[in-house]
């Protein structure tokens, strides 16, 4: 099951959850994030970087609504770091918060920590291994499974106080209790799914899921009563949220002087630690490894408010040494026969090994021919060109993630095109001096780019159709102009172009057929002349035949009486 990815079609290929992810779990396929779930250790670092808030996080918001709304036994663990979680005078009144949403009872997860301290000096005392790691945190916890697996030997097999303390509310309140985890971490979301204990924790919401609801439903904390909690704790489960809380009092007697303390927080330093510990350069170490910066503190899931680290911090310590003046606290016992072992297991991935010579291939792809073209810039979101190579190789990376190389190639063809573009193309600051002047321009008004770049527009070419464009920063498109000087005739489009505070123009040169259309307009009117000319030959030869037709007849009219008459004579002499 995917607890977290990114929403899709948000995704501006920033890169900066790849950036942030040093594990890399991060695929991105047809410019979309998606969270590879067999490589992601759960901490949300990169949701929470992420510039366009695109995140896809499982939220059980609606199954816990609804068993409040079915009356059910609702059991809240919640971590201490609350008490730094929102803006608010006093942390308590979060807790009434809670119960105005309808939780019923609401208890601290601290008491599971001071639970799952008394198991780990347990352990350390019966079997004194040659390195310590705890394991209250799920995200170092998968860091090692999947990526460091030769440390799980080291690793304490004892659940983290969530599903210890889950374990416990689950005896007291009955099986049938749904118990809610409410925390900072996402990584939470799927612990609780682990096969070996997914009926402890029946929801994980995030401060940042319970901060939204206190919105929805217009409550304001500060206008709010304080309640206290159900239980609480007073020891050292307060502290597991800040580093060094989880092993600064967990060694006895002479394991103190058989073990140094580490305490790292962040995932490199968790890494770099890791490193050490596998390459044998340490040894005889207690390392308490928080994957978020800041450990719980700083976790992911944080209500996302202008509230700073140590302003959080701040109230969190305050709320600790006041927890730690009460007195007379109930605790809940540890109830026989539960079960608080974890095993853990090698998840790590067996990759195809990939010869050097697919990895240098794909490099000359991306433009990388030798290793000066090697930027190793980290844009992209890899360290190495050769890692970002490897990456497109396992169809885990695109080709257009490397600038250099898109730059490179957008340029490229840029240039192509400026370069070779049959029209006049000038490009002018809004002073109007020449910024950009390419070889057809050169070609239109016989000047070289060098001599014109940087100088006023007016040099060559009358600058008011350019000044009327930059004043009214309208667009002219398909004014024709001629240029008496340089006998040429231009398809002028002069464009303003606001992001970029210049001028554009683009230019087509029409003298060609200008001039045809000159020649066509001669031809036609010679045509014109020549046709009536045959018109009025035509005219004048059909008259002239009219004419000796005429005559002609006439003529036969006449001959033709004369012989009537001499026919009638000699008629009459009978």
């Amino acid at each position: 099951m995917n607890f977290l990815n990114f929403s899709e079609a948000n995704c501006k290929n920033c890169y900066k959850c790849l950036r942030y992810c040093p594990v890399k779990a991060i695929q991105f396929k047809n410019e979309q994030a998606i969270i590879v779930e067999e490589r992601c250790i759960g901490c949300g670092q990169c949701m929470k970087v992420c510039p366009q808030e695109a995140r896809s996080i499982k939220s059980e918001l609606d199954e816990v609504k609804d068993a409040i709304k079915r009356n059910k036994k609702i059991v809240v663990t919640i971590a201490p770091t609350f008490s730094g979680a929102f803006e608010v005078d006093d942390p308590l009144k979060i807790i009434s918060g809670l119960r105005n949403l309808g939780f019923d009872i609401i208890e601290e997860t601290a008491l599971g920590a001071e639970i799952v301290t008394d198991q780990y000096r347990k352990y350390i005392h019966e079997r004194s291994p040659e390195n310590i790691i705890t394991t209250s945190c799920p995200s170092a916890c998968y860091l090692i499974e999947k990526y460091y697996p030769s440390l799980i030997k080291y690793m304490i097999p004892i659940v983290s106080p969530m599903l210890a303390h889950g374990k416990l509310l689950k005896r007291v309140y009955g099986m049938d209790s749904f118990v809610v985890f409410i925390g900072p971490c996402t990584a939470k979301k799927i612990e609780a799914s682990n096969f070996q204990h997914n009926s402890v924790i029946d929801a994980v919401l995030t401060f940042d899921e319970i901060a939204e609801w206190f919105d929805k439903e217009n409550i304001d904390l500060n206008n709010l009563d304080t309640s206290q909690l159900d239980n609480f704790a007073m020891g050292d489960g307060l502290a597991y949220p800040i580093k060094g809380g989880v092993i600064n009092n967990l060694l006895e007697g002479k394991k103190k002087d058989k073990y140094t303390l580490i305490s790292v927080d962040g995932i490199n330093e968790c890494i770099e630690l890791f490193k050490s510990l596998e390459n044998k350069s340490i040894n005889n170490v207690c390392v308490e490894a928080h994957v978020c910066n800041g450990s719980c503190i700083g976790g992911s899931a944080m209500p996302k408010d202008e509230t700073d680290f140590y302003k959080r911090k701040f109230r969190v310590k305050k709320y600790i040494e006041q927890r730690r003046k009460i007195e007379d606290i109930s605790h809940i016992k540890l109830p026989e026969n539960i079960n608080l072992s974890k095993k853990f297991f090698d998840k790590s991935l067996r990759d195809d090994e990939i010869m050097q010579e697919e990895i240098d291939k794909t490099l000359r792809d991306m433009g990388k021919y030798s290793k000066a073209d090697e930027l190793n810039c980290g844009a992209c979101g890899y360290d190495t060109c050769r890692n970002k190579a490897i990456a497109i190789i396992k169809g885990m990376a695109e080709m257009d993630m490397c600038l250099p190389y898109m730059r490179s190639k957008a340029e490229s063809l840029k240039n192509v095109i400026f370069e070779n573009s049959p029209n006049g193309i000038i490009v002018m600051d809004e002073n109007l001096n020449v910024k950009e002047f390419n070889p057809t321009s050169e070609k239109f008004f016989n000047i070289s780019s060098e001599y014109i770049k940087d100088k006023p527009i007016s040099i060559i070419l009358n600058e008011d159709i350019f000044y009327e464009v930059k004043e009214n920063k309208e667009n002219i498109l398909n004014k024709k102009v001629y240029y008496e000087e340089y006998n040429i005739v231009l398809i002028q489009n002069i464009l303003y172009l606001k992001d970029q505070n210049v001028i554009l123009s683009i230019m087509v040169d029409t003298t060609i057929e200008e001039s045809n259309k000159k020649e066509l307009n001669r031809v036609k009117e010679q045509t014109i002349d020549a046709a009536q000319s045959v018109i009025e030959n035509q005219m004048r030869v059909a008259q002239e035949i009219a004419s000796l037709l005429g005559e002609t007849t006439a003529e036969t009219k006449i001959i033709l009486t004369k012989l009537k008459n001499i026919s009638s004579g000699e008629m009459g002499d009978f």
